[in-house]
């Protein structure tokens, strides 16, 4: 690409320290790749576009859901949640036919908001698929992630057994789709040392799918917030692999919760929300005085490690921490950037880009708890798009869809 440069370059073109775009780098806010040399480059509208929302000069997009134009091909889904991937894929293009969700709260909110849904409320094990035998072109699902009695083993199909996963590949092996997609944190790939992950895969192509998958960065998929999620995708005969391809760009909060609806939220008690004034912007409980700090963190400020997380307050110019299941969680924490308060459920869901029209059913913990598992919504669809690009066997556009060239292989991770 033409407007790749070394770290100093872009320093000296665009008056900026190389401290500062290293710091950007580190944050997540600009993407670095290594040359033929093995000097770091970076794109120089990239560095540019963060800098003009540091200064306030952005002319970002604000909040919006990416939506095109339907498809006939369908997706069975499991483990569905609040909707997160399912209006992805439905924006994407890709008609539902069924979404299973044990959650009672969930289950209700995927109802409510589309009344036409097949919901299933019940667990994964008291279901049957063989009658969708041949009749789904994807089955997708972010399966829980347990501990593998036998894994690595190499007893491929029955070293799952018990396992939210089994489940998945069970319903893989009844429906038949012609491609699948599961997703999971990212610690999956070391998880065991790689062993779990590299059961997976084996299961999974063992059922004649060719498997390849990716960590996917939600800030660079019109997405708010800084989230990775493991992404795998497998497919049948001769069908390519495509994953989306990272925008050079990304949302900040300021772009995200411009007039975002008011709504409930949590609160702080007293004395907490007295200490957390004292938090800067993009701040945390290293940015206390020390008497506050010692008082906040109790037996943890003696502790090691960075607790980045507690006494935490985001900021307007850069995308959101991951969403957790609550905002006010101590060892989590997600104030509002000027606000002393938790972020309200409306901002939350921003952040996970859902429409403003959908609506959580239960509790206000409970919404919460819905929001922050939840694939982002931009994120779902970018990942629908190219699957879509799969079934039809050529990309929709060779600037948002590319196929892995040099996936790390399952085996390889065992020696991590």
């Amino acid at each position: 690409m033409a407007d790749k440069y070394t770290v100093g370059q872009v320093a000296e073109i665009l008056d900026l320290s190389v401290d500062t775009i290293r710091r950007w780098e580190k944050k997540g806010l600009i993407r670095g790749n290594r040359d033929s040399n093995n000097n770091r480059i970076f794109s120089l509208d990239e560095v540019q576009r963060v800098k003009a929302k540091y200064q306030g000069t952005s002319d970002g997009r604000g909040f919006y859901v990416l939506e095109s134009d339907p498809t006939a091909y369908t997706v069975l889904e499991l483990f569905a949640g609040a909707g997160g991937m399912a209006i992805g894929f439905e924006n994407a293009g890709l008609q539902t036919v069924l979404l299973n969700e044990i959650d009672k709260h969930a289950c209700e909110t995927l109802r409510i908001n589309r009344p036409d849904w097949h919901v299933v409320e019940s667990p994964v094990e008291d279901i049957d698929f063989s009658s969708y035998e041949g009749q789904v072109d994807i089955v997708s699902g972010g399966f829980p992630c347990q501990s593998f009695s036998y894994a690595g083993h190499s007893r491929g199909f029955e070293d799952t057994r018990g396992t939210l996963f089994f489940e998945f590949a069970r319903c893989i092996s009844q429906v038949k789709p012609k491609v699948i997609l599961g997703e999971n944190v990212k610690g999956l790939l070391r998880h065991d040392k790689g062993r779990t992950l590299s059961t997976m895969v084996r299961v999974l192509e063992d059922m004649g799918y060719r498997v390849q998958y990716k960590v996917l960065r939600a800030q660079f998929f019109d997405v708010p917030q800084k989230r990775e999620r493991l992404i795998i995708v497998g497919v049948r005969d001769d069908l390519p692999i495509y994953f989306p391809k990272e925008r050079d760009y990304f949302l900040s909060l300021r772009e995200a919760l411009e007039n975002v609806p008011e709504s409930d939220g949590s609160e702080y008690p007293k004395r907490k929300r007295e200490i957390m004034a004292h938090v800067p912007a993009g701040g945390y409980w290293r940015d206390l005085p020390e008497d506050l700090a010692k008082e906040y963190m109790k037996k943890s400020y003696h502790l090691g490690g960075g607790k980045t997380g507690m006494a935490r307050r985001l900021a307007w110019d850069e995308p959101s921490l991951t969403l957790t299941c609550s905002p006010a969680q101590k060892q989590t924490e997600r104030c509002h950037p000027s606000e002393t308060r938790p972020l309200t459920v409306r901002e939350y869901a921003r952040i996970q880009t859902f429409p403003d029209e959908w609506v959580f059913s239960g509790s206000t913990a409970n919404q919460y708890k819905q929001i922050g598992n939840a694939v982002p919504v931009n994120l779902a669809y970018h990942i629908g798009r190219s699957l879509i690009a799969m079934l039809n066997e050529s990309p929709l556009d060779e600037n948002l869809f590319f196929e892995p060239e040099s996936e790390i292989k399952p085996q390889q991770l065992q020696l991590f």
